[in-house]
């Protein structure tokens, strides 16, 4: 699977630029320079969501979004011989984390520190072995005391990240930390790419959206929809590859990587909507898979779907391998595959769709 090596590039640059959930603004202007060029327009809000719009004086609003944010870590408490115990931002997982490298983004700048951890020849191996939890992961950045950690400039309330960077895997993958959801915002920047090289004249404004907050309660989108207030959303996030092991397909449904886009069937995805990208899929020999959702889809589409007195939304989401790791894996395949169905479902898209399940006369 080939893409632009301009686009790689930027991939690259992207997800290796650390975008904490409410500190996404670095990488948040790494995508607002590459989409500059393929649109009219780029705005952005108070709490750093951003999107770029082609036709901005249009009264009919169609929104394609992604998350910005990946998850981190808190500095909560120091000890006094100068070890950091954490909180979450996000859905951390603490089971990954002893001996990890870790940067505390301190107020000089970057701090290295560890995650540390027993040696195993010190905590027994056998059913009393303690396993990380919230409560017993520490990072230690090579102070003695308190007073040494907050002259690196690190205090409560300073943020952490890994610094785990981009590769591919196979010529088959694309792995690295924070593809949930730097890859969707990657692919709404493709679209925007194509359309503007492609000289495709949409009926409508297009708001390619990425926004912040995700991880913590779609809070970025909830602010972004009222603002917008657009017509139709279609949102990309990322979903469970569900054939590695020790995962329940009966729990989790049954998607692969490799075998296209994820679309969602759940009450906040409009059927409309859902069916148009459906038949998309199939006139233009897309793969794609079925999933279902519960209650929630989890992802920004609820968000969407009920702003404005409700707001008709749709998911494409892309399979992944070992989410919340810092060795997410994407398939390239997916990857242009979820890129060509919005574009081609956005080419079908027309102001005078009807959207109410009931028509009245």
């Amino acid at each position: 699977m080939k893409f632009e090596k301009k686009s790689l590039l930027f991939l690259e640059e992207y997800l290796n630029t650390a975008s904490p959930t409410g500190y996404e603004h670095q990488g948040q202007k790494v995508w607002m320079d590459y989409i500059k060029p393929y649109v009219d327009k780029i705005e952005s809000d108070h709490y750093g969501t951003c999107y770029g719009i082609i036709n901005p004086e249009a009264d009919f609003r169609v929104v394609i979004e992604a998350h910005a944010d990946e998850i981190s870590w808190y500095v909560n408490y120091i000890t006094d011989e100068g070890l950091i115990y954490v909180i979450r931002n996000g859905g951390s997982d603490q089971m990954i984390a002893p001996s990890k490298v870790v940067h505390i983004h301190g107020e000089k700048g970057i701090v290295k520190g560890v995650f540390g951890w027993p040696a195993i020849h010190t905590r027994g191996v056998n059913s009393d072995e303690p396993i990380p939890k919230l409560e017993n992961i520490f990072i230690d950045c090579g102070a003695t005391t308190k007073k040494e950690v907050e002259d690196l400039g690190v205090f409560v309330g300073s943020m952490i990240t890994y610094p785990d960077e981009f590769f591919e895997l196979n010529d088959r993958y694309f792995v690295c930390r924070a593809l949930d959801n730097r890859i969707g915002g990657f692919m709404i920047a493709e679209v925007a790419r194509l359309l503007k090289q492609n000289k495709k004249k949409l009926p409508f404004g297009l708001y390619i959206t990425n926004s912040v907050q995700e991880e913590v309660g779609l809070y970025g989108a909830d602010m972004i929809a009222d603002t917008i207030k657009p017509n139709i959303a279609i949102v990309t996030d990322v979903t469970h590859d569900t054939t590695t092991p020790m995962i329940e397909k009966k729990k989790e449904g049954d998607q692969k990587c490799g075998n296209g886009p994820v679309i969602f069937f759940a009450p906040s995805v409009h059927h409309t909507l859902r069916e148009l990208i459906v038949d998309t899929a199939k006139k233009k020999k897309i793969p794609y898979q079925r999933a279902a959702a519960s209650r929630a889809t989890g992802t920004d589409t609820d968000a969407f779907a009920h702003s404005n007195g409700g707001v008709p939304s749709a998911l494409i989401s892309l399979p992944l391998r070992y989410m919340h790791t810092t060795v997410e894996m994407v398939s390239k395949e997916d990857v242009a595959n979820v890129i060509h169905l919005i574009y081609e479902t956005l080419l079908k898209i027309k102001p005078d769709m009807i959207l109410k399940y009931h028509q009245h006369k």
